[in-house]
This record gives structure tokens, C-alpha cells and sequence, in this order.
């Protein structure tokens, strides 16, 4: 994994500067940083009076949220395609 190259950018989200490194392209960490401060928005606006460290909690159950539903609807899919495979 050491030879992967990595990427390092710093994005703003929710108002804060984070250095992200990983091995996804900038356009990629760009996105993902956009996703999660567009979240953080919206629920903050929806619960002006949250705290940052709650926001964050509450933006990262709404992440793995979504993660467990489009998760469920793959698996869901591909029952589907193996059911229609057989028949």
C-alpha cells in the first residue's frame, strides 16, 4: 500500500480547513468534502441550536445511513438478476 501514490488536499467543510491525504484522486476528496459540508448544512439548518461535535455525529449517522440503504438495494438487485438467471 506504500507504493500507492497518495493524494493530499486541503478542503473546507463546514467552515474548518482538513488536510485529507488518500489515494483517491483530488476531484474524488474534492466531492466527498462537498457531500459531507452540503450534509452538515442542511441539518444544521434544520437544528440551528447542535453543536458542531453533534452535527458531526448526526451527519455521519446520515452518511452510513444512506450507505446501509443503497447497500440493501444492490444486494436486493442482485437477488433479482440471480432469480432471473435462473429462470
Amino acid at each position: 500500500m506504500s507504493d500507492m501514490k497518495k493524494t493530499k488536499i486541503t478542503v473546507d467543510i463546514y467552515g474548518q480547513q482538513y488536510t485529507i491525504v488518500g489515494a483517491e484522486s483530488s476531484s474524488h476528496i474534492r466531492l466527498v468534502a462537498s457531500m459531507v459540508d452540503d450534509k452538515m448544512r442542511e441539518i444544521s439548518a434544520k437544528n440551528p441550536s447542535l453543536d458542531s461535535s453533534k452535527l458531526a455525529v448526526l451527519t455521519a449517522v446520515n452518511a452510513i445511513h444512506d450507505y446501509i440503504k443503497v447497500k440493501d438495494q444492490l444486494s436486493h438487485y442482485e437477488q433479482l438478476e440471480q432469480r432471473n438467471e435462473k429462470e
